[in-house]
């Protein structure tokens, strides 16, 4: 079993995050953050700021690692490791996206989508002003239904 690297980023302006209404699985329909797989030669935090501009248009100035989750499950491609991001400074204006939908999204919205189960859990930690990061980890069952989750 091969664990997937990945990462979301939760662009920030006037008060609204830019969210993706995903056109392909993972998560097909649901709301997300813009985000991807890491690639061999980058960082983390390379790959959010890239995925940020590919996705979106938006150039990410400083990124804020907020959490670092992990998601498995009986299924062997259900095996993640996320770190997931806040980009509270970005310029460029939003561009189309292969991947989905973009929309700005009020902050206090975002939880009123069709979201993922484990985001529905996790944004508030991403958006809120405690100090990050934090690990999560949130587990599944073969049907990719959520069963468990915890901070560690």
């Amino acid at each position: 079993m091969a664990r997937k690297l990945t990462t979301l980023v939760y662009a920030l302006r006037d008060g609204h995050v830019l969210m993706m209404r995903r056109r392909k699985e993972p998560n097909l329909g649901q709301w997300t953050a813009p985000g991807g797989k890491i690639e061999l030669n980058e960082s983390p935090a390379e790959c959010a700021r890239r995925e940020l501009r590919e996705e979106t248009g938006l150039l990410a100035g400083r990124t804020e690692l907020r959490i670092i989750a992990t998601e498995t499950s009986p299924l062997p491609d259900w095996q993640w490791l996320m770190f997931i991001y806040l980009a509270r400074e970005c310029t460029g204006e939003v561009t189309g996206c292969a991947e989905g939908d973009l929309a700005w999204v009020r902050l206090d919205e975002v939880l009123r989508l069709p979201i993922p189960q484990a985001d529905a859990i996790f944004y508030p930690h991403v958006i809120g002003d405690a100090p990050g990061p934090i690990s999560m980890k949130f587990e599944y069952d073969d049907a990719l239904r959520l069963v468990a989750w915890r901070i560690e």
